[in-house]
């Protein structure tokens, strides 16, 4: 065979073979991939698909704004939104802010102002400034008063889209300034060794919140009688009662209350107020007889509470020491036209005062409570939308939307307050002064030009004009205790001069010879 044809049939089976040799080695890949595939597949070693983090909605979102109530969310409001606003009647609500006003000037002239940690901290000074001079005998001038003043946040706790009211009153209760057969319950006024750090023993009402303790000697502390050991006996013959009451039923709402009217058999009367408390939390003997299910939810009321302890004594005795809190009152000198006073220190008005959390809110904050309320009966819906004004607390109202709404003294403020516990929409007005907007157009602005005092400080020279006076000569009597300061232009500084480096002569070579091997 000739060599060109053997070379032709080489290379053709080298090709085949190749492309043979291609084919295996593709199979093999693909095979091995399937393999890697249904081996992840059964043996699970692909990584976990993680589920998608639910999102968590909120009735209305939470606003930057520039101040923070712990626990609350806030939706700010246009007037026009706030419902029932224009049909209050603003002129009694503006008489019962300005009333607080007058607690608030007081503490901002005071020589140590008083510091204000919550979150509206002193705004208040500014409507409080704005309405002194202010004689307002109508409700539409009052109305704009505060829609100028204030701006309107709806506000509820974290995830509640309304807040809740309870309502309180003065009791007016029978009573004897000695202990007979009938009237044998004791008022107590603060006892002489109750303690409470921070504050003076003398002090005029005690906080209704955190420890307090009974002095032993002059350093022991321990903690103070609970209501139990007070009934039983503890500080009794100290000559500490105030009057006496026929029912202890009696004296366990006038604390609740917080204050109470005590009118004798001579046809006198002394008015009382909180003063101190034992330091144990307040416990409802409501949400207990609920609990054990005695009285059903939605019939329970103050009335309903009476009527049982009347009827059970001995569980009434029971249900009262599951409150362990205690409080002691205080005379204050009130005639019987005045309401009871708050714990701002004002008389409050019947209607229009509100207890809340102090340690959220400064006393002297409006707030628009609407929604419907058994008013009228206890079945009853009545339309409720009142601006109303933060004068008192109670040691039962904590959070950011809780209130108790006074109703005045009596039995009939009484019915009325002991049938509410309902939830309602509140709207908290705002001082304008906190919004970052109207702080800053409040901002004087700059003088444009310095006044003459500066510049006679720091004269200054048209620099436009580029020259430089001629210094004065020693010679001249003119300019012999003068200073002038000129400025000229700045001169640029000189470049560097190009200058080529100096080369170093270099050394001669001297040839040595090389040793030979």
């Amino acid at each position: 065979m000739a060599p060109e044809a053997r070379i032709k049939i080489l290379l053709k089976t080298s090709a085949t073979a190749l492309c043979a040799g291609v084919v295996v080695l593709s199979s093999f890949s693909l095979g091995a991939e399937a393999a890697r595939r249904h081996y992840r597949n059964h043996h699970h070693h692909h990584p976990p698909q993680l589920p998608a983090a639910p999102l968590r909605a909120l009735p209305y979102p939470q606003l930057p704004l520039p101040f923070e109530i712990p626990g609350a969310q806030y939706l700010p409001l246009a007037w026009a939104d706030v419902k029932g606003w224009s049909d209050d009647d603003h002129l009694a609500a503006y008489k019962t802010f300005r009333a607080s006003c007058r607690s608030i000037n007081a503490q901002n002239g005071a020589a140590e102002p008083k510091a204000e940690p919550k979150a509206l901290g002193g705004s208040l000074s500014e409507p409080c400034r704005a309405a002194k001079p202010l004689e307002i005998t109508d409700d539409a001038k009052a109305k704009t008063f505060f829609e100028e003043n204030f701006a309107p946040l709806r506000i509820s706790r974290l995830g509640e889209p309304d807040g809740f009211v309870t309502g309180y009153y003065e009791p007016v209760l029978e009573g004897s300034r000695t202990q007979t057969e009938i009237y044998n319950v004791p008022v107590y006024r603060r006892p002489s060794n109750l303690f409470v750090r921070g504050y003076k023993q003398d002090s005029v009402s005690l906080p209704n919140k955190g420890p307090v303790y009974r002095k032993i000697g002059r350093r022991k502390l321990v903690p103070y009688y609970d209501r139990g050991e007070i009934e039983d006996g503890k500080i009794a013959g100290r000559g500490l009662e105030i009057a006496w009451l026929k029912d202890p039923t009696d004296l366990l709402f006038a604390q609740i209350q917080g204050s109470a009217r005590i009118k004798f058999d001579d046809g006198s009367s002394v008015r009382l107020n909180y003063d101190a408390y034992n330091g144990y939390p307040y416990t409802a003997v409501g949400r207990i007889l609920i609990e054990r299910g005695i009285i059903p939810k939605e019939e329970m009321s103050m009335h309903k509470i009476r009527e049982w302890m009347a009827q059970n004594p001995d569980g009434a005795k029971e249900l009262r020491r599951q409150n362990r809190a205690y409080i002691f009152f205080r005379e204050v000198n009130l005639s019987d036209k005045d309401e009871a006073v708050g714990a701002q220190g004002i008389p409050l008005t019947a209607g229009r005062s509100i207890a809340v959390d102090k340690s959220l809110h400064v006393y002297g904050t409006p707030f628009f409570i609407e929604g419907e309320l058994p008013i009228e009966s206890e079945r009853a819906k009545t339309p409720f939308h009142r601006l109303m004004i933060a004068q008192d607390t109670g040691s039962a109202i904590i959070g950011p939307a809780r209130a108790d709404l006074f109703f005045g003294a009596g039995q009939d403020a009484g019915r009325v307050s002991g049938r509410l516990r309902h939830p309602m929409h509140f709207v908290m007005l705002v001082p304008k002064g906190l919004d970052p907007s109207v702080r800053a157009a409040r901002l004087p602005v700059p003088d444009p030009r310095p006044t003459e005092k500066i510049a006679k400080l720091f004269p200054q020279t048209d620099p436009s004009k580029g020259m430089t006076k001629p210094a004065a000569t020693a010679g001249s009597a003119d300019n012999k205790n003068e200073t002038i300061a000129t400025a000229g232009p700045v001169p640029l500084p000189v470049p560097r001069p190009a200058i080529e480096p100096a080369s170093e002569p270099r050394r001669p070579v001297k040839n040595r010879p090389h040793r030979q091997q």
